[in-house]
């Protein structure tokens, strides 16, 4: 019985468990409750995602109503392989977000800071689970409702600026996704994505279906933060607290751009998708550009926090060229690509929340001399570098690898140029920081840094292993990457 309720106890589970933080009101419970709730639900996904792979797409109805007229919830390898990822970084965030959460938010406020992080979590499973497209928009507004917040609780007082510059933002490409979903309804009749697809082969070249297309990739595209429109990022993740931050960057766009795979492979189809409007060289022009555009911007920060949050941008334009390219190792390189920055994004900025707790800063100029004084902190931020730049043996190498393949299956010889040299423009960022904490002596201070609490460094170490891992044990990420683009493309043939 328990078993047959797996997709609805996924997103069920974080709904309930908010309100009984809010009801606890104590720290320690309502951290305990979380956390224990996080690890619940990466078993689920765990079993999710195996049936979804050996048996097949899992469909379940809400209430036992079948669609169209009710919420259907559809588990196939793209989107197990999403709730996967999520699951684990939530996992992984919460052990890691106590004690930054105790000294950058406070005892006081820690429950409610939990109580939101959860919603927030619900809303990205819920986009990601669902098989409707309304629903869809219901959840993408959870989650955005909740980051604002979560973002807000900065002790930074630009935080507040950055949460509202997100809100208007937000507020935007969500609007956008909802007039989208409404044209498709007003053609179709149905909400649901498969029923969907199968009404929008015979009217494709509407106006209206093409009206509602083109709103919900303007309203993706800024939920992603795809270049240029991209603008509400490197505030929110330079300003938000630590481990805000780590949790938004690991799994917000990532959500985004499955939304966004969903809509235009399952969707919609192909010839319609990428062929009459041109997508695919929009897609590749506006990758192309986040790339270049927010790699430079990544060098020349004096912030490091906001340097990886440009390179962030960038990332994405990794993501967004897999789907661009449209051939199998491409999309596979994008949707491993998902999940492989996750893993060296989330390493990355937990080390820089370890700075931020000893140090109060994380200014290049600021970690001087500290990869002597802590050395467990910078070595787990060397490895999420590695990864991020592509360098082989790591997670980040065999995504950008298939990229590449795509690249040059098509002949793409500036793209393959460019995937190169995006990575070389990492290098650069990542080594500024290399050179700051091991080349430069460290300031005279009234006392030495100590190294990070063991309740940080845990968490840290598990996200940079899990980068050397999945360097070398590819069946995951490429195996189920590989699975899922072809579903995907097979949708869209």
């Amino acid at each position: 019985m328990i078993a047959a309720n797996l997709p609805a106890l996924q997103v069920v589970l974080p709904l309930i468990a908010a309100p009984l933080c809010l009801l606890l009101r104590r720290e320690w419970a309502a951290w305990t409750l979380a956390t224990a709730v996080s690890w619940m639900c990466l078993a689920i996904a765990v079993l999710l995602l195996d049936q979804a792979l050996h048996v097949g797409p899992i469909r379940y109805f809400m209430g036992g109503w079948a669609p169209p007229w009710g919420i259907e919830y559809r588990i196939d390898a793209l989107n197990g392989f999403v709730l996967l990822l999520l699951c684990a970084i939530a996992a992984v965030t919460l052990p890691y977000a106590r004690r930054s959460v105790l000294e950058e938010i406070g005892r006081e406020r820690a429950y409610l800071f939990y109580t939101v992080l959860l919603l927030c979590f619900t809303g990205l499973l819920g986009i990601t689970a669902t098989g409707d497209a309304f629903n869809l928009f219901v959840f993408l507004e959870i989650s955005s409702l909740s980051s604002y917040i979560l973002i807000s609780m900065g002790r930074d007082r630009r935080a507040l600026t950055a949460s509202y510059q997100y809100l208007i933002m937000g507020t935007i490409g969500g609007t956008f996704v909802l007039i989208g979903v409404g044209y498709l309804y007003a053609a179709t009749g149905t909400l649901n994505m498969l029923d969907l697809a199968d009404r929008l082969a015979a009217i494709s070249d509407s106006r209206t279906v093409r009206t509602g297309y083109a709103f919900i990739l303007v309203g993706l595209s800024l939920k992603l933060a795809l270049f240029p429109l991209h603008l509400w990022l490197p505030n929110a993740y330079t300003y938000a607290p630590s481990a805000v931050t780590v949790f938004l960057a690991a799994t917000s766009t990532k959500v985004a751009v499955y939304a966004m795979l969903r809509f235009a492979f399952t969707v919609f189809d192909v010839s319609h998708a990428f062929g009459d409007i041109g997508l695919s060289r929009i897609l590749l022009l506006l990758a192309a550009a986040g790339i270049v555009f927010a790699s430079i911007t990544a060098i020349v920060q004096s912030d490091v926090k906001r340097s990886f949050a440009y390179s962030s941008v960038a990332q994405v334009g990794y993501m967004i060229l897999g789907i661009g390219l449209l051939n199998l190792p491409g999309l596979t390189g994008g949707i491993a690509h998902l999940f492989n920055h996750a893993l060296a994004k989330g390493a990355i900025f937990m080390a820089l929340g370890c700075i931020a707790l000893r140090l109060r800063s994380v200014q290049l100029q600021d970690m001087a001399g500290i990869g002597w004084q802590m050395p467990w902190t910078m070595g787990a931020l060397v490895i999420g570098g590695l990864s991020l730049i592509g360098v082989p043996l790591t997670a980040g190498f065999i995504s950008k690898w298939y990229l590449l393949l795509g690249a040059l299956e098509q002949e793409q010889w500036l793209l393959a140029l460019l995937i190169l040299g995006g990575s070389l423009l990492a290098v650069i960022y990542v080594w500024r920081v290399i050179e700051a904490a091991y080349l430069q002596p460290a300031p005279a201070r009234q006392a030495p840094v100590q190294e990070a609490p063991l309740g940080m460094l845990v968490p840290t170490w598990l996200l940079a292993l899990a980068n050397l891992y999945f360097g070398v044990h590819t069946e995951v990420t490429v195996g189920v990457a590989s699975q899922a683009a072809r579903l995907l493309l097979g949708a869209a043939s």
